[in-house]
């Protein structure tokens, strides 16, 4: 009787609650394959998106036939959840591995900005994926992978509170709008920055650490404050004005 290819054995790095609990498999030459897969259909749900790419489509640009990719995994979205939960394993394991020999928090930023970057700058396929399909896994996968990003954003908000208690007194940011604003200028450079071109990634991470350190134009609130006069008051902005003649 011919086995069917989702009940051969599975990859052994799978997370415990999910990966078949008969898995044992460990040969290294398995790893290489399934991380050429995994770069593949990440290049793939890049480029079409996650929903429209079919495991056919996979097997088409891997050359490796649809038995041979239900062999490592039992479905497409478990290809989508093994490059999420990859991708936020390792950064987050080379930013501790990283800070172990740092004391200074702004030296810890640093290292934050820099790791990020040259992460994602050799793995944009990858982070366009993160950016674009982060609600299209479901059940316990995807939850252990919010867990996973829930921990690596906590990680860069412990940085960004040791920072601003060294600050003695200053003008205290909200922790939280810094942190995603920090993370908004870091996953938003697949869509514009060319790992090729002439800005190499060290002047990349050097100029978004100064820009988020200092700011474009170095000065106080109290140019913000001067300025609030002449803003115009708050009103109901939508893109159709006739929407906004009927509230009138």
């Amino acid at each position: 009787m011919k086995q069917n290819p989702k009940s051969e054995i599975r990859h052994s790095k799978f997370p415990a609650e999910i990966r078949n609990p008969k898995s044992n498999l460990r040969n290294p030459k398995f790893d290489q394959k399934l991380e050429f897969i995994l770069r593949a259909a990440s290049r793939i749900f890049a480029e079409k998106g996650y929903h429209p790419t079919t495991m056919r489509d996979i097997s088409r640009a891997t050359n490796v036939s649809l038995a041979g990719l239900y062999h490592y995994c039992e479905s497409k979205e478990e290809l989508l959840f093994l490059i999420q939960d990859n991708c936020f394993g390792r950064v987050l394991e080379r930013l501790e591995e990283r800070l172990q020999e740092v004391d200074d928090s702004v030296d810890k930023l640093r290292v934050f900005i820099e790791n990020h970057v040259s992460f994602f700058a050799a793995n944009m396929a990858e982070m366009k994926v993160l950016s674009h399909e982060s609600q299209s896994l479901a059940g316990e996968k995807h939850q252990h992978v919010a867990n996973k990003k829930k921990d690596y954003t906590n990680r860069v908000r412990q940085i960004l509170a040791e920072l601003q208690r060294e600050q003695n007194g200053k003008q205290k940011l909200d922790l939280t709008v810094s942190t995603y604003a920090l993370f908004g200028m870091l996953n938003w450079i697949y869509n514009w920055y060319d790992p090729t071109g002439k800005l190499n990634v060290n002047d990349l991470a050097q100029n978004v650490t100064s820009l988020f350190l200092r700011g474009f134009v170095a000065g106080n609130l109290s140019h913000e404050n001067q300025s609030k006069g002449i803003l115009p008051k708050a009103e109901n902005m939508s893109v159709w004005r006739a929407g906004c003649l009927e509230k009138s």
